[in-house]
């Protein structure tokens, strides 16, 4: 007898509803915090998660760790710590970009990014990939949100390197609607452009801000930055940082240091920067 095709039973209507829902932000400061995994070997990444698991809200793998390791990367790291924010900035045909995004959510990355250069129909593409494979395995889908323009580039580079000829500013609101537009669920920007994003977008959308230095610490390759507490409270969600407590003699007190540092501003606990 030929066997039936399986399909995966069809959510109801709350079901849908359900999972197209981005949770809003946490409170705590601490849950707030991403770090940057940006090392060469799991051993590295795995002190790392040791050390921060309990006083951060979460890890991302970029290029450098998962083109090292590939899918192991997230299913050792999400096995220990929970939420993995895959920061592979995904920018290719839609179609090729969809199948990623499927398979990101197969891996049960937390959040993900995709650039928004690569236009409306790729991301929304991405989106209804990710999104049908969550309701088909009732699993919640990533976040996805899409980076603007990246925090190492500045004006001049905007205009002299990549014939962008909008004020920088300009350019990081227009790729903000695009990707609002598409059904993204947010972008990344640097902190400079939490404002106008916050104002343009409204309260719901996500903003991931990278470029997260606390006072004293060096820029590094980033040229568009802020201090964590003022990255909040311009309405950030979510910070970005690597080098300032992956690169110091003990990342847990670094990191309790900036939370502290935040919880601290204006001598208030940290209250949450938009409503849903």
């Amino acid at each position: 007898m030929k066997k039936k095709p399986h399909h995966p039973p069809v959510p109801d209507r709350a079901e849908k509803e359900r999972t197209q829902r981005v949770p809003p932000p946490p409170r705590r400061a601490r849950d707030r915090i991403l770090v940057a995994l940006d090392v060469q070997t799991l051993k590295e990444a795995d002190d790392l998660v040791d050390r921060l698991h309990d006083v951060v809200g979460g890890f991302k793998i970029g290029h450098q760790l998962f083109t090292a390791h590939g899918p192991k990367a997230i299913h050792h790291i999400r096995g220990k710590s929970g939420r993995i924010f895959l920061d592979l900035k995904y920018h290719d045909i839609p179609a090729t970009v969809a199948k990623s995004a499927r398979e990101a959510a197969r891996l049960g990355a937390w959040m993900m990014t995709v650039h928004a250069a690569g236009g409306r129909e790729m991301m929304m593409r991405c989106k209804e990939a990710a999104f049908e494979y969550a309701v088909a395995h009732r699993t919640p889908p990533p976040i996805i949100v899409a980076v603007t323009v990246l925090t190492s580039l500045t004006q001049l580079e905007l205009i002299r390197d990549l014939g962008i000829s909008r004020n920088l500013d300009e350019q990081v609101r227009h790729l903000a609607n695009l990707a609002q537009g598409a059904g993204l669920d947010g972008v990344v920007a640097s902190p400079n452009e939490i404002r106008l994003i916050r104002e343009s977008c409204g309260p719901q959308f996500v903003i991931v801000s990278p470029g997260i230095r606390p006072a004293g610490a060096e820029a590094h390759d980033q040229k568009r930055t802020a201090e964590p507490a003022q990255a909040l409270s311009d309405g950030a969600d979510y910070l970005v940082i690597g080098r300032p407590i992956t690169g110091a003699p003990d990342p847990a007190a670094a990191a309790e240091a900036i939370v502290s540092e935040i919880e601290q501003q204006g001598g208030q606990p940290l209250q949450e920067t938009r409503h849903r």
